[in-house]
């Protein structure tokens, strides 16, 4: 559980402006009531920029938000970091893992907390193999982004439980359902000692069928310190019948080290 010794919570520049806004909406209409419309008008305009903030999953307008690995010390070989989202999934994720450990590769599975209470042991199994298993909420729902903090919360925290309850860690980093979040979401992963990571890149895995689609979003201008995203839950079918993670990760991790580059979990680029 989170401890008193946690940093406070700062906001980012934008939320404090935007509390500058609505302070100064307020003053405006106490001070001359027909500046009203004026005062309206630039609070509507201030939650339009929210909002959008909250759409773009790799703004950093919103709180802290990894979309880069950060540069390593000295002369670290160098790495990427490959992420899969939306399980365990019984199917897909136990061929997932033959994959990676054919290819000596590591991962990061952020897993649904409903999942991970449903398949315990294969939870256990992604983490007996070497992988880091982080938090996408307990029960991905697509209205995550218009939750308030206490359900933001409810949501994060039981997936914090489940996770640690399968496998004997707690996860450090959170990733919201399809990226969106709004601004109550900062705080509260700062008091569960969560850090929000999105990716540097997508290949939208889970609606293209076609895996050397998948592959080229993945793979342009890749270079070193990149954070990529599939899927092993809600992973979409090729034209063959398979999920396409399962043809596109043979040919991603070959092309990885064809360019010298090493897979880590988001957990080892927190150390030195």
């Amino acid at each position: 559980m989170p401890t008193s010794r946690a940093p406070r919570w700062r906001p980012s520049p934008l939320l404090v402006a935007s509390a500058g806004v609505h302070g100064g909406a307020a003053a405006a209409i106490l001070a001359q009531l027909q500046l009203w419309p004026w005062a309206l008008g630039a609070v509507a305009a201030n939650h339009a920029l929210l909002a959008a903030a909250g759409l773009w999953p790799r703004s950093r307008l919103l709180g802290p938000n990894w979309t880069h690995l950060p540069t390593p010390a000295g002369a670290a070989p160098a790495r990427i970091a490959l992420t899969l989202d939306d399980g365990p999934d019984p199917e897909v994720t136990p061929r997932v893992l033959e994959l990676l450990e054919r290819h000596g590769a590591r991962a990061t599975f952020f897993c649904i907390g409903e999942r991970v209470a449903a398949h315990p042991a294969l939870a256990r199994q992604i983490a007996a193999a070497g992988h880091a298993l982080e938090n996408h909420s307990q029960r991905h729902l697509a209205s995550f982004s218009l939750l308030g903090p206490h359900r933001l919360r409810a949501e994060i925290e039981r997936a914090q439980e489940v996770i640690a309850a399968s496998t004997g860690t707690r996860p450090r980093f959170f990733r919201a359902p399809a990226g969106l979040r709004n601004p109550f979401l900062d705080p509260v992963l700062q008091r569960l000692g969560l850090t929000l990571a999105s990716w540097t890149r997508r290949g939208f895995d889970t609606r293209e069928r076609r895996p050397q689609r998948v592959l080229g979003a993945l793979t342009r201008a890749l270079s070193a310190g990149d954070i990529l995203l599939l899927h092993d839950g809600h992973a979409a079918r090729s034209a063959s019948g398979e999920p396409v993670v399962l043809e596109v990760l043979p040919q991603l991790l070959g092309a990885l080290r064809a360019a010298g580059l090493t897979p880590v979990t988001l957990r080892d680029a927190l150390s030195p």
